[in-house]
């Protein structure tokens, strides 16, 4: 029988690529719509653009990896208390980790053989994994939360970007706001799909803020350009 399929070990990089390349699509559809709402020449919406796109994308990594890193902090602490605790009373997490087991359903002489035999093969790696809830697919990874946010931010970015060089300056707003909701909803959906979720809710919530982020944009970026002219 082959073995079952599952989608938590991607947890680490989906999410940072899928709200990197959301946040990309938005936050510079959104910028150029405001921009270009403001009654800006077309060379001014594609610096503020591409200005967006680089300070996006740097933030973006900046970000993931202060916030990954906080959080592999605390893991290597975590575990690091962990060995000492064992190396101190190893009778003591034994018996921590039977009443785990007995928690979780077994009778007590069945958790106290699978405490000894996982303390006997990797004391530390069980205590981190069925004490601390660390495991390997769950632990976090800065350079690779950074990485991936940084790409995926550029790569969201460029799709308006792409828009505002691919039509005329009278058809843009138009063309940068739909275009824009169908990356949205596209990504929405590739992203539900890659982690084995429904896309449909995933396409209706992204569609929807975006619409919302990008409408409530333009708007400023009219009445403030109506003012200033």
């Amino acid at each position: 029988m082959s073995p079952e399929k599952h989608f938590v070990n991607r947890v680490g990089w989906l999410r940072a690529g899928v709200l990197g390349a959301n946040d990309g699509v938005l936050s510079t559809a959104s910028l150029i719509l405001g921009v270009a709402a403001s009654a800006a020449t077309p060379q001014s919406i594609l610096v503020a653009g591409i200005s967006g796109l680089v300070a996006g994308a740097m933030s973006m990594a900046a970000g993931e990896y202060v916030s990954v890193s906080s959080q592999a902090d605390s893991e290597k602490s975590d575990i690091e208390r962990e060995r000492k605790e064992i190396d101190a009373d190893r009778g003591g997490e034994t018996d921590e980790l039977t009443q785990i087991y007995v928690e979780r359903g077994l009778d007590v002489a069945l958790a106290r053989q699978v405490a000894q035999q996982l303390m006997a093969k990797d004391a530390l790696g069980a205590h981190a994994r069925d004490e601390l809830g660390i495991s390997d697919a769950m632990s976090a990874r800065p350079i690779q939360a950074a990485v991936t946010s940084a790409v995926s931010f550029a790569v969201g970015a460029a799709l308006p970007l792409a828009v505002v060089l691919a039509v005329p300056r009278s058809m843009l707003i138009g063309a940068v706001a739909v275009g824009s909701l169908i990356f949205l909803a596209a990504l929405g959906a590739l992203g539900a799909w890659t982690g084995g979720a429904r896309p449909l809710a995933a396409t209706v919530r992204v569609t929807f803020w975006g619409a919302l982020a990008m409408g409530v944009t333009a708007g400023i970026g009219a009445v403030f350009g109506t003012v200033v002219g």
